[in-house]
């Protein structure tokens, strides 16, 4: 008889922090090499770290497609295992490599051909559009590092295995950040490659990671079986089953590529100083968010467990648990941005027009991010339970039914500080429509159990 998983019988507190915190650490190093990053760009010039910037949309849909097909294979994974249907657990492991195969191909051809043309559509600087459109072909044609980092990251977490999956992660993060300076300045008898070293730094991370977990799957991973013959066999029905779930994730996090696609547009009316804050923006704001996808990431496991073996009280407590831990990660996170606005900036080599522009944005948009730690939770919540349409639904009401229009509109009055408003009102929408969607998911799902 086959041992019960950890996620059936841990105390719920021990078991989310011990699932959890590997994965917050792993993050946390994650959001410190994406800062890191825009710091040494940044000392390039402004306009390099506007290059970078306008990538970034891109860059989020290539993160989109890894991790919507990661949330269905993980939420399926888990659940078998709940279940304890072992058969299941194998096909979908090994489904997941021929997806990520997939997925890498897809964005290879976009690097090729798309690259320079989706930098154009946003600025004809020509320093911006031959940097951008260089570092996003770069990461774009060995994408296949990304995306076998990810999945491979998300058959650990399935299983429980999150030490594993945070020592793949941290490596990949501190690799980038070692060899970021030294590949953008040219340190240590290497060529100088400004932007384009920054693009090279990530890859060669992503892809030592995806070594790491795909060893760490074979050698320590004992609740799958990767197979070479296995992953080259097409399962329609799982395929159709991973993608049911994961491409409302999918679309979910491609509106957030629209949206700072879109933002971006309505800040560069203003100038380019004004789009390379909205660029600081994310990379300081992933230093609190990041945490809490970590939280996420473990929660979702042990939901989808505990929902497939009908435990309802370990589902409501793990629940309680994470939202708490969020709102307290958040607000600590508000009162940095409140209090230390300028020595953040200043990190990026900030101009007195960027911190002009730059410290009211951090006060104002930094107001939502209790709003958002709810969200987020209940968010990954609805992905646990095969709702992801909860969350695609959220995603559009937040992005491009709120935040754009309200931004475009405020953007209007000629004063730039009333557009980080619209961040604001779109976190109230989220929050008002996750609440009720969650009381319906609560009376039809989790309370019968």
């Amino acid at each position: 008889m086959a041992q019960e998983n950890k996620m059936g019988i841990m105390p719920i507190k021990k078991l989310i922090i011990t699932m959890s915190l590997p994965m917050m650490i792993s993050m946390l190093v994650q959001a410190l090499y994406n800062i890191v990053d825009s710091i040494y760009v940044a000392r390039l010039s402004e306009e390099a770290l506007t290059a970078v910037t306008l990538a970034f949309p891109l860059q989020n849909l290539m993160i989109a497609f890894g991790s919507g097909t990661g949330v269905g294979i993980n939420a399926i994974l888990s659940k078998s295992l709940g279940e304890k249907r072992f058969e299941q657990v194998n096909r979908a492991s090994n489904t997941a490599i021929l997806l990520t195969i997939f997925n890498s191909l897809l964005f290879v051809l976009i690097g090729l051909f798309m690259a320079k043309h989706f930098i154009n559509s946003q600025s004809s600087v020509p320093y911006i559009l031959e940097n951008g459109s260089a570092y996003l072909k770069i990461v774009n044609c060995f994408s296949f590092g990304l995306f076998f980092q990810m999945m491979l990251e998300r058959l650990l977490q399935s299983t429980g295995q999150t030490f594993y999956s945070m020592i793949t992660q941290v490596t990949g993060a501190v690799i980038n950040i070692i060899l970021d300076p030294i590949l953008i300045f040219g340190l240590l008898g290497m060529p100088k490659l400004g932007v384009a070293g920054a693009a090279y730094a990530t890859i060669i991370g992503q892809i030592t990671a995806a070594c790491i977990g795909l060893y760490f799957n074979i050698t320590k991973n004992k609740e799958i079986s990767l197979k070479l013959k296995d992953v080259f066999t097409i399962d329609p029905k799982m395929i159709s089953r991973v993608y049911a779930i994961g491409i409302p994730s999918i679309i979910m996090m491609s509106i957030g590529s629209v949206m700072t696609y879109l933002f971006n547009k309505i800040l560069l009316v203003f100038s380019t100083t004004a789009t390379a804050v909205f660029g600081v923006y994310f990379k300081l704001q992933s230093f609190f968010f990041m945490p809490v996808f970590g939280m996420n990431n473990g929660l979702v496991p042990v939901i989808a467990y505990n929902y497939g073996a009908k435990r309802k009280d370990r589902i409501i407590e793990a629940l309680k648990f994470v939202l708490l831990m969020a709102i307290v990660i958040m607000v600590i996170g508000t009162i940095i941005m409140q209090l230390f606005p300028n020595v953040l900036l200043r990190m990026f080599d900030a101009s007195e027009d960027m911190l002009a522009i730059g410290v009211p944005a951090l006060k104002i948009i930094s107001l939502h991010f209790p709003l958002a730690a709810v969200a987020i939770v209940l968010g990954s919540t609805f992905q646990a339970f095969g709702k992801g349409m909860y969350s695609l639904t959220i995603s559009i009401a937040r992005q491009l039914i709120a935040l754009i229009p309200s931004a475009w509109l405020l953007s209007k009055t000629g004063i730039i500080n009333n557009v980080w408003l619209a961040f604001i009102v779109a976190e109230i929408t989220s929050i008002i429509i996750s609440l009720l969607f969650f009381r319906k998911l609560y009376k039809t799902t989790i309370e019968p159990l």
